[in-house]
């Protein structure tokens, strides 16, 4: 078997191997998963209401491109620009709404899915190797059990964070506050779409980009030496806030732009512009600000 490569959160050790494990249902995401979904289609069909829906598009622009996209993946994963400590909190709190994990689930859903891609060979859970339904069914509701997991060690200066512990404690309840003042602002109508089918459609649209990303597409740039490539998809810049570049986010992870090319439209590194004019980004890191990734070539 070949040596395991590290990454920086991630520490293989002698008896770590990356392909030994099994796939789990996870009952608890599962139920959270499907709960959302039933409660979103009831909105759906019984409470439609443009307001309803307003607050379902508003919310969900918020949450998925200032939280997640911004906030989860650009800074608190890759670092690739500084904020002040309060605006991190905030963007990460808006990634937390999203519903899919608190910052350190976040953090390790993502590094570990990574590390998967960057070994030799890679099991067809964290490549999305599987079919669409049986692809959509892991993602969703499984989870890949390492036989012998690496080590896992957040840096200090997020694991001891007392902010981010209380974000990462009971982090599906951070929607309460949430769905307790749509409930005043519009009713039960207003909870059901703000929150569980934002929720709902929010992680079957990660999942998708993410099924399709890791498949097929164009590409700029080739890593040499990783089972998993990662692609571009044309044409969904606006639609994933920027999370289609995929391709390019594989060649240069630490780049806070990810639409790299002319005609790339990412709105969310736009975003991170507007913070810097008003002061509150800095050093912002683009595709050449880091050493070149081991095997990257244009395609």
């Amino acid at each position: 078997m070949n040596t395991l490569r590290a990454i920086d959160r991630v520490i293989p050790d002698a008896a770590t191997s990356n392909l030994l494990g099994r796939i789990e249902w996870t009952p608890v995401q599962s139920i959270w998963t499907l709960a959302n979904g039933l409660l979103g289609v009831v909105g759906v069909v019984w409470f439609f209401s443009w307001g309803a829906l307003a607050v379902f598009m508003v919310l969900t622009v918020i949450t998925v491109c200032a939280g997640h996209s911004v906030g989860m993946h650009r800074l608190l994963i890759h670092r690739s620009f500084k904020t002040y400590r309060a605006v991190e909190y905030v963007l990460v709190w808006l990634g937390v709404l999203v519903g899919m994990a608190g910052p350190m689930g976040m953090i390790r859903q993502h590094d570990m899915r990574d590390w998967h891609q960057r070994q030799d060979s890679c099991p067809p859970h964290p490549s999305h190797g599987a079919g669409f339904w049986r692809d959509a069914w892991w993602q969703m509701h499984c989870t890949f059990a390492l036989d012998h997991p690496p080590r896992f060690e957040i840096e200090t200066r997020v694991a001891n964070d007392p902010v981010y512990q209380w974000m990462e404690r009971l982090w599906r309840w951070r929607q309460l506050p949430v769905a307790v003042a749509l409930f005043f602002m519009g009713g039960v109508g207003f909870v059901l779409w703000g929150v569980c089918l934002r929720v709902f459609v929010t992680l079957c649209g990660h999942w998708a980009v993410g099924h399709f990303a890791h498949r097929q597409g164009t590409q700029g740039w080739v890593v040499d030496g990783v089972a998993v490539q990662g692609f571009n998809l044309p044409r969904l810049g606006l639609v994933t806030f920027g999370e289609n570049w995929h391709g390019n986010h594989h060649a240069f992870p630490h780049s806070a732009k990810l639409g790299v090319e002319a005609g790339q439209a990412d709105p969310w590194y736009w975003f991170i512009k507007g913070l810097v004019a008003v002061g509150l980004a800095w050093d912002i890191q683009g595709p050449n600000d880091a050493p070149e990734r081991d095997g990257l070539r244009r395609a």
